[in-house]
């Protein structure tokens, strides 16, 4: 039943944000599904970037923004859905393996995920150094960093890392959507801050 809503309320969605949100150009042709090309819609930034500040929810609805996390460097990676093996296997990668090794940087996944679904998968999977956020109610995220696939109201899998100014030192933007990040370059990005 909640996997029937979720993918109601993705469908509906994305007809919405079809109709709200320009293309990014920035990233055109630059991300796969089955061997096609996706659309992404949104603005897109690039590496050098002042991070734009963005309005998510937490697992309980309550909004958190980039300000949130002022002075800190930040690692978000974004997952186009946690019920999902690539997803799963991302996220519990930069939980297990990479927040222990930076523990001053703060860890967040983004997903279009409901919040209900993120807690139930954290809980599931024990994940609990890095924090999951939701895009589901305002798209603020994703619109703003050129990351919503057009016609799945997903979010498109990329890493970013910024630095304690918020501005983007880091960017992965994965040509494909069923293939993890290289996460042995995030590694030496992170190692650099």
């Amino acid at each position: 039943m909640l996997r029937s809503l979720t993918f109601a309320l993705s469908a509906f969605c994305s007809v919405a944000i079809a109709a709200d949100y320009p293309e990014n150009t920035l990233d055109i042709g630059k991300v796969s599904a089955q061997g096609k090309p996706v659309t992404l819609l949104g603005k897109g930034i690039s590496v050098g970037d002042s991070a734009p500040n963005f309005k998510v929810v937490d697992d309980n609805f309550i909004p958190v923004t980039l300000e949130d996390y002022k002075g800190q460097a930040v690692l978000i990676s974004v997952v186009p859905s946690l019920d999902t093996g690539i997803c799963s296997l991302q996220t519990k990668h930069f939980n297990e393996k990479v927040a222990s090794q930076f523990p001053s940087v703060v860890m967040l996944t983004i997903s279009a995920d409901l919040p209900f679904a993120q807690k139930r998968f954290c809980k599931a999977e024990n994940i609990d150094k890095i924090t999951t956020l939701s895009d589901s109610v305002w798209r603020d995220f994703g619109q703003k960093y050129g990351l919503i696939i057009k016609d799945m109201g997903l979010l498109t899998r990329t890493v970013f890392i910024l630095d304690e100014s918020h501005n983007v030192i880091y960017k992965q933007l994965v040509s494909s959507l069923s293939t993890e990040p290289e996460y042995n370059s995030v590694i030496e990005k992170l190692e650099t801050l």
